[in-house]
């Protein structure tokens, strides 16, 4: 819905609309409070949901949210996942931001019935932060920190088999059975988390996954547009590389080179139908059409921003630790805007003459089109370094990258028959 270009009016937008503004309201109801409310300005679908928002907050239902609070208003802010496309397009290397990528997540479950041959109480596992300690601890971490950790959980867990192994007396037995709640649950998170670990990195292997995200990244966070085209080019012809890893490495040039090196696009765009011909011919186009640069909020890449481009060079001189998690989502620059009061009214209009006159407390930000377990971890750690402002993130979908191609897909074919119609 988001996508489609302004011209296509679907059916079903003014639903998807009235249903994003339920759901805001419903959590500003939760919170006791109203907010000021701002929105992407090059975003026609975030305006109309801010417009609508407001309309019901401060008209419609007024009195139902007449909190009689005297300090700061919070602040819901509507952002289109257009500003970002690339954050949806990566590949992921920390714990739960991967599983959703390469295994998928919903409602917090996992499905494993399609990974070899796991007895049935694993074939849906839960991953939950609340009733699982190693996952908490670890959804955040990077893979190669994850392998050291569950070693060290197998390894607490063959102590604590062998200590219920020496049962000598009645009362080591009913020691044990007291205890037997916890040892099955500590045995199903160590088989849970062994079993996708393995998946995934048989996933990472046969896809060839570390080759290709090093490229991804570097077209995500450095210039260098000859060396970029020289490693997609030379990933395309690789016939170990899936045909979705191909399409996303495209777009990702793409959307970084798109005003610098048109023949060169040209070429991919040739190399990429010849080499994956199932992906429709002009999906990178439409991409580059809805989310292009002319179309985004923000400042994407860093190039426009003083400020983004001392960080850049800096990160650049200090070399990053982890070559597969350099990249950070575009939200995370929007917090950091906030949290110092420049966000500009330019960028992101305010709705109606609320107007924010102190720095927020308490911001929601809202993602028309989905948001991603990147930017949940990005405002997870920007709560946690106690900046005085708590953020809290929602959006229309939880997106991997095979989903929000999917989204794409669809968009380009409805944008396709409202075209032949007119």
């Amino acid at each position: 819905m988001y996508m489609l270009p302004a011209v296509v009016d679907p059916s079903g937008l003014q639903q998807f609309c009235d249903r994003i503004v339920d759901g805001i309201s419903a959590v500003f109801l939760a919170l006791k409070r109203r907010p000021i409310i701002r929105y992407s300005r090059t975003s026609d679908i975030a305006k109309r949901i801010a417009h609508e928002a407001s309309k019901l907050m401060y008209q419609q239902e007024s009195g139902l949210f007449d909190f009689r609070r005297t300090e700061v208003s919070p602040l819901l802010l509507i952002i289109d996942r257009r500003d970002d496309p690339v954050t949806a397009l990566l590949n992921q290397w920390t714990y739960q931001a991967m599983v959703h990528e390469l295994i998928g997540i919903q409602d917090n479950k996992v499905n494993l019935k399609n990974v070899g041959k796991l007895p049935k109480d694993q074939q849906e596992v839960v991953l939950s932060s609340e009733q699982d300690a190693f996952f908490k601890a670890n959804m955040y971490e990077n893979f190669g920190d994850i392998g050291m950790n569950i070693k060290k959980m197998v390894d607490d867990f063959q102590q604590v088999a062998k200590s219920n192994q020496n049962i000598q007396t009645i009362e080591d037995m009913a020691k044990f059975v007291d205890n037997y709640p916890e040892y099955r649950k500590m045995q199903g998170n160590v088989s849970k988390h062994v079993t996708l670990v393995t998946e995934m990195s048989k996933i990472v292997e046969e896809r060839k996954l570390m080759l290709v995200s090093q490229t991804e990244q570097e077209l995500a966070c450095n210039g260098g547009q000859g060396a970029a085209f020289e490693a997609v080019t030379n990933l395309l012809n690789n016939d170990n590389i899936s045909d979705v890893d191909r399409l996303r490495l495209v777009m990702l040039y793409a959307l970084r080179y798109e005003k610098e090196s048109p023949v060169q696009l040209m070429q991919l765009f040739n190399k990429l139908a010849s080499r994956s011909p199932k992906y429709k011919p002009g999906l990178v186009q439409f991409l580059l059409k809805q989310a292009g640069v002319d179309k985004r909020t923000g400042d994407l890449y860093g190039n426009r921003d003083l400020l983004n481009i001392a960080r850049n060079m800096a990160r650049g001189l200090k070399g990053v630790e982890n070559v597969y998690t350099q990249h950070q989502p575009l939200l995370f620059q929007t917090m950091e805007n906030i949290t110092r009061g420049r966000l500009r009214d330019v960028d992101y209009p305010y709705v109606g003459n609320h107007f924010q006159q102190a720095r927020p407390q308490e911001v929601v930000i809202f993602v028309v089109g989905g948001t991603t377990y990147e930017e949940s971890r990005s405002v997870a750690l920007q709560n946690s370094t106690n900046s005085g402002i708590r953020f809290i993130l929602g959006g229309s979908s939880l997106l991997n990258s095979k989903r929000f191609l999917k989204d794409l897909e669809e968009a380009q074919r409805i944008a396709r028959i409202s075209t032949n119609m007119l």
